[in-house]
């Protein structure tokens, strides 16, 4: 057996408020548990966007539920059912968010900056509304960020060198998500050497899979950023063992099958349940180890977002059991992967959030122990 700190995944679309047919906070953090993870921070592109300190409210309410006390009426002997000031949480593992970057929401920034983990500008089309390209706009943005809060870029190929450009002039912490290709790893390696607050993570899907699986997997494969070439993924690898890239996020972003289905689909794969499986079976196979798989999804994690402690908290895998991913397995609301079938080495046995087993087996214990989070500084 091994035993690793409770993962955290700095990157998740839980969809909740506006998407819950897609994934809501008990599904989604169930998924979390199940995967290993005790700590996710939420992205912001909801239909809903979390782009007003009302909207961010609304979200940590929502990780909570009313506690309902049954009562008999002694004059008509019926069951009345009164809400009562207890509240209950929904969440299975420990949650934060992320704040969404508008020509509008730079007035809340100051108000918000306390409350969340890192502000998400969005660079490039994805799900969502919340695009900007405005070079007016986006000079507004980074220049009023506070600069000791993380600055979180979704900029693929030409637009990365915008976005590391703009961080270097107002002296920025950016973090780069999800990076896919060579060419970007190289503009984030040259920033790095010139000594920028530049931080980075990849995925398990863009270290898994290439555009041939796409090819096979159809609408089920897309994804932005899309999957990239064998020597793009390489690439990627490479980074990981010189230092270049920061943290490994899930990206985690369901959708259902039938909105997959639809002309176009929908961009984006889920992944909270599939990732440290992965990461396993590329310790197995000499490609990882498991000091580097610490630091990619824990201690780097906690340093560059500033994320609180947890104490007592583990995932207990072992690294010998072989299995098949298999969709019907999965806690996750959308119930598919794109890894449907892929077999992997390293299973998890035992999660321990704050000391209390949460998951054990493949079962995610009830009630749900999660919390909401915020940043230590």
């Amino acid at each position: 057996m091994i035993t690793l700190p409770g993962l955290i995944d700095t990157h998740v679309h839980l969809r909740e408020p506006g998407a819950t047919q897609k994934e809501d906070f008990e599904t989604g953090t169930k998924a979390a548990i199940a995967g290993g993870y005790t700590c996710i921070l939420d992205m912001p592109n909801n239909p809903e966007p979390t782009i007003t300190p009302g909207a961010l409210e609304k979200k940590m309410t929502l990780t909570q539920s009313v506690i309902l006390n049954s009562f008999q009426d002694p004059q008509h002997k019926m069951p009345k059912q009164v809400r009562h000031d207890n509240m209950s949480s929904r969440i299975y593992c420990d949650v934060g968010f992320h704040f969404g970057a508008t020509s509008k929401s730079t007035q809340y920034f100051k108000q918000v900056k306390g409350k969340v983990f890192g502000l998400k500008v969005y660079m490039n089309h994805t799900t969502g509304t919340l695009l900007i390209e405005d070079k007016i706009i986006l000079k507004d943005i980074f220049v009023r960020w506070p600069q000791d809060k993380v600055l979180m870029v979704h900029a693929e190929g030409p637009t990365l060198k915008k976005a590391i450009d703009l961080a270097g002039q107002f002296g920025n912490k950016l973090h780069v998500c999800h990076v896919s290709q060579a060419s970007e790893l190289s503009l984030i390696r040259q920033a790095k050497q010139d000594n920028l607050s530049i931080t980075c993570e990849v995925t398990c899907h863009h270290l898994f899979l290439t555009e041939n699986d796409q090819k096979t997997l159809g609408s089920f494969g897309i994804m932005r950023p899309p999957l990239a070439t064998k020597t793009d993924q390489e690439a990627l690898w490479t980074g990981i063992t010189d230092g270049t890239v920061d943290t490994i996020a899930s990206d985690h972003a369901p959708h259902t099958k039938e909105e997959k289905a639809n002309t176009p689909p929908p961009n984006g794969v889920p992944g909270l349940e599939t990732t440290l499986p992965l990461l396993l079976t590329a310790i197995s196979e000499g490609r990882l180890t498991v000091d580097k798989l610490i630091q990619l999804t824990n201690t780097n994690p906690r340093k560059i977002f500033n994320i609180p402690q947890q104490f007592d908290s583990v995932v207990e895998v072992d690294p010998t059991r072989n299995y098949t991913l298999d969709a019907r397995r999965l806690f996750t609301k959308c119930a598919w992967t794109p890894f449907e079938g892929k077999k992997v080495t390293g299973k998890i046995k035992r999660v321990v959030l704050n000391g209390k087993v949460v998951c054990k087996d493949g079962e995610v214990l009830n009630p749900p122990q999660g919390k909401v989070i915020y940043p230590t500084k």
